[in-house]
């Protein structure tokens, strides 16, 4: 995956945005129609405001799954990421959210998930981190070839 480096946007305890390629992430969880619309036009009106959270050794999506598609939905090339070591990082931790049918999950089963080609239902994994996610305004255009 090729990663370009944005200017001066850098996260506390040395987390960095970079720009990574769209295709090269993998989703493990669907999204909800609605909330993806909304993000869409959150999107389009403001540019990129928030990065995606991935796994830097699998690159699979932990946080920001509507984002993704709704990147994909523009025709974008890349997308703001802060890439974690998901397995070896105490300060990022999942659980399930309420309601969702299962007791628990895994960093393992996320991960299993992301790279099987099959997704997990909407709002099953719940992740935490204990960096604060910056806020962005990357205009559409920057985030598109040519």
């Amino acid at each position: 995956m090729s990663l370009l480096a944005l200017e001066e946007v850098v996260v506390s305890e040395g987390r960095v945005v970079i720009l990574a390629e769209l295709k090269g992430l993998k989703e493990h969880e669907e999204t909800i129609e609605n909330n993806l619309k909304i993000r869409i036009k959150k999107i389009k009106k403001r540019g990129f405001y928030k990065p995606i959270i991935a796994d830097k050794q699998t690159n699979v999506i932990l946080d920001g799954h509507h984002k993704w598609n709704a990147a994909k939905e523009f025709g974008l090339s890349k997308v703001p990421t802060i890439f974690v070591d998901y397995f070896n990082d105490s300060g990022v931790q999942v659980n399930v959210w309420p309601e969702c049918g299962k007791d628990s999950i895994t960093k393992e089963e996320v991960i299993e998930m992301g790279l099987s080609g099959n997704v997990f239902p909407p709002k099953t994994s719940k992740h935490s981190f204990d960096f604060e996610i910056p806020s962005l305004s990357i205009p559409l255009e920057k985030l598109r070839d040519g």
